[in-house]
């Protein structure tokens, strides 16, 4: 599997690495390619949430946390410079297949680091009863693409704050609040820091790699723009 880097390493907005991911589904002719990204503080909801139901907005404006709409479905999540987005676009197009092959590859990463974690039914990853790893995935240019947050560390107060499911969906899940259902991968692991954890991962996962040129930067930034219109992020 290849990694696909950017000809310059500087952050961008969480709508550029959406964009990234339908540019490398749909021009690059890899069978299967991987990246990872980080983002200042943001929080990316599914295609099927309703915005004002899943998140606080006022609070999320009153900190600058940026709002942004994914294609796939899927709930919340709250994503900071401290965790880490993965993604996966493969020529699988059957769900359960990509959904699986993703899962069992992070399950390595995590047994690499001598965490025993398992994949549930609902594809994500957990570390005793609390997640460290959620997915998502749709398909587009008739490859799927397989999205993920690596909880390695996090501004627990932001991601506690920004993003309120309601009490059904708590209960549902037998839990009394998003904090005593998620763990952070660096209480489990000696690593130093996220930086020491995408380079294990890569190490892992990829073998070779595939630079996308500045012309390919311009070519994901018009696809960008389809993510930053008020109409489909708030579908309200």
């Amino acid at each position: 599997m290849k990694y696909i880097s950017l000809p310059v390493s500087e952050t961008r907005r969480l709508s550029f690495y959406l964009a990234m991911e339908e540019f490398v589904a749909r021009h690059l002719d890899e069978p299967d390619a991987f990246f990872m990204w980080q983002v200042g503080p943001s929080v990316i909801f599914g295609r099927n949430q309703v915005l004002e139901n899943e998140v606080n907005v006022a609070y999320c404006r009153e900190h600058d946390i940026k709002l942004y709409r994914r294609k796939s479905g899927g709930g919340c999540v709250y994503a900071d410079m401290d965790n880490l987005m993965l993604s996966f676009i493969t020529t699988e197009e059957n769900v359960i297949f990509a959904f699986n092959r993703f899962v069992n590859m992070i399950l390595l990463v995590l047994r690499r680091l001598g965490i025993e974690a398992t994949g549930t039914q609902h594809n994500d990853i957990m570390i005793g009863d609390r997640k460290v790893c959620g997915t998502a995935c749709y398909h587009v240019g008739g490859r799927s693409i397989v999205h993920s947050t690596m909880l390695y560390d996090t501004n627990m107060e932001h991601m506690l704050n920004a993003i309120t499911p309601g009490p059904e969906k708590l209960e549902k899940k037998g839990i009394q609040s998003v904090r005593q259902r998620i763990t952070l991968l660096k209480d489990y692991t000696t690593l130093e820091g996220v930086e020491a954890l995408k380079q294990l991962i890569r190490d892992t996962l990829c073998v070779g790699e595939r630079q996308l040129s500045q012309d390919d930067v311009a070519k994901i930034e018009a696809i960008e723009a389809s993510y930053l219109k008020e109409e489909f992020i708030n579908l309200l």
